[in-house]
């Protein structure tokens, strides 16, 4: 069974999540999440996406996106790709970062296990792109996407998840990421 993204229609929006590699909590510092929304933020100046929602917790990220020039699946590979090489490197030069041993070698075993992958795999390879093909399913994905930092119990209120789209929807606050919610 292939593993490759499958984008039926390719100028539609997604709902899509991604997973670290054995689910670990590598997102737990300033810099780890500031590493993730740089590279949103370049993909949305630079790589023609247009993002409607996010939430960003420990193991995995969830999104909801659009690529305007038809292209979501390199779109997605190219986040990836990058995101990966640049989180492993910030950790592996981390001097601060209690387990950073760990972290490193369950990457290099992940690695190992993938044929497509020459050293250490950062992220979950099986992932699916959900299309967002009305207002109805756009609205319960947000929401999914919302609730998901309250469900876990970090927060009491959507809203106090400071790496969440939540904060764009609920106070129209764009300080952490912007939004494409026009």
């Amino acid at each position: 069974m292939s593993r490759k993204y499958k984008f039926g229609e390719k100028t539609g929006a997604y709902f899509i999540s991604f997973a670290t590699v054995y689910w670990i909590d590598v997102f737990t510092r300033e810099e780890y999440f500031g590493n993730i929304i740089e590279s949103l933020d370049y993909c949305r100046k630079h790589k023609f996406m247009e993002l409607y929602g996010y939430c960003i917790m420990p193991s995995h990220i969830h999104l909801i996106f659009r690529s305007s020039n038809g292209d979501p699946s390199g779109l997605i590979r190219d986040f990836k790709g990058f995101t990966s090489r640049k989180m492993l490197k910030t950790i592996e030069e981390n001097p601060q970062e209690s387990r950073k041993e760990w972290m490193l070698w369950m990457f290099e075993r992940a690695g190992k296990k993938s044929s497509n992958v020459k050293f250490r795999q950062f992220w979950q390879q099986n992932n699916q792109p959900i299309e967002i093909w009305s207002l109805k399913v756009f609205e319960q994905k947000l929401k999914y996407i919302h609730n998901n930092p309250l469900e876990t119990g970090f927060v009491t209120n959507p809203v106090d998840w400071k790496y969440s789209s939540a904060r764009n929807y609920g106070d129209n606050d764009q300080t952490v990421l912007e939004i494409d919610i026009n």
